[in-house]
């Protein structure tokens, strides 16, 4: 019997990590040339993990958010709506911030290449990102400000990918 509360238990403190909800985007520029992708996942610690790994674009630093709605159709990708905001502000240098959809600036090589981790402490993926209507990752043309509301004087949408649901593993 000790055994079999004792598997019970295991069981029941790995099911989060096994089942965490993940969802990835194919990020296109506004001619339709893929860019590469991005895959944010929640983690057992309760904090999500946002993978980015970007091709093609010209070298600098551009804003990237994560959108409210999962819909890159618009040529100006303005159907993405607006950040995945909750109830907080933009940005991290203001009271209230940041959203959950704020991440930092990306930074491109000389190469067009662009890859790395950002860490999402406010970010629920189920919640905010696999509800109705979807959410998508927008590539801004400028650099985030991390202040200006409602999105950081971030420029014009140059990229946008609509978030797939991934398979559980």
């Amino acid at each position: 019997m000790k055994t079999l509360v004792a598997t019970a238990l295991l069981v029941s403190l790995a099911a989060p990590a096994l089942h965490a909800a993940e969802v990835s985007a194919q990020v296109e520029n506004r001619e339709g040339d893929p860019l590469g992708t991005v895959t944010v996942r929640d983690t057992p610690s309760g904090v999500a993990l946002a993978t980015l790994a970007l091709e093609g674009l010209p070298e600098g630093d551009y804003a990237i958010h994560l959108h409210e709605t999962g819909d890159c159709s618009a040529d100006d990708f303005e159907s993405a709506g607006g950040h995945v905001a909750g109830d907080r502000e933009h940005g991290v240098l203001v009271e209230g911030g940041p959203h959950p959809g704020d991440m930092p600036n990306l930074t491109v090589r000389a190469d067009g290449i662009a890859q790395g981790d950002v860490f999402l402490p406010n970010l629920d993926v189920s919640r905010d990102l696999l509800d109705e209507d979807g959410a998508a990752l927008v590539v801004h043309d400028g650099t985030d400000d991390y202040e200006s509301q409602p999105s950081g004087d971030a420029g014009d949408r140059l990229a946008c990918g609509e978030f797939t649901e991934q398979a559980a593993e």
